[in-house]
């Protein structure tokens, strides 16, 4: 497999996780709170509102504090990925929320469309932004800013 078939998300045979490092989690001990979050350069409090709102649920020890094992180490990396590519926490808990992430393919690929939408404003508004640099107008006499002005003016609507 050519290194941008992984780029462009295609799987295959012989594709393996990497593995977090040996210490301490890995080799099966817990860690508090604290230091957990400390591995993920996070607030603790984050941790706790995620446990609030069913994306994680770390053991607890006789005392009651939380444990956090190996395993919610790739469950934080994975909630971690989920907000990268822009899903709100409960569409998050919602694809965890079975075992195969393809029981919410609906879910996924409207998130997709979503996505497409905000590129397409984003790289509109790169080249308004782009435009504006090399135009040879001011703002007020620049027939492309002028455009994009009545276009974001509502039409009239007549009360009815």
């Amino acid at each position: 497999m050519k290194s941008s078939d992984t780029a462009a998300g295609k799987c295959g045979p012989g594709d393996g996780a990497a593995r977090a490092d040996e210490a301490p989690a890995a080799r099966g001990e817990t860690m508090t709170i604290g230091e957990f979050a400390d591995r993920f350069g996070m607030a603790t409090h984050v941790l706790r509102h995620w446990e609030s709102v069913g994306l994680l649920a770390p053991e607890r020890d006789h005392s009651g504090h939380r444990r956090y094992r190996p395993d919610d180490l790739a469950r934080v990396a994975m909630i971690l990925i989920a907000k990268d590519a822009g899903l709100e926490l409960g569409q998050v808990r919602e694809v965890f929320s079975t075992a195969d992430p393809m029981d919410h393919a609906d879910l996924l690929r409207d998130h997709i469309a979503e996505l497409e939408r905000r590129i397409a404003r984003a790289q509109a508004a790169r080249d308004l932004i782009e435009h504006a640099l090399q135009c040879p107008f001011p703002f007020e006499q620049c027939p492309r800013a002028h455009a994009a002005i009545a276009a974001r003016i509502p039409p009239h609507r007549t009360a009815g």
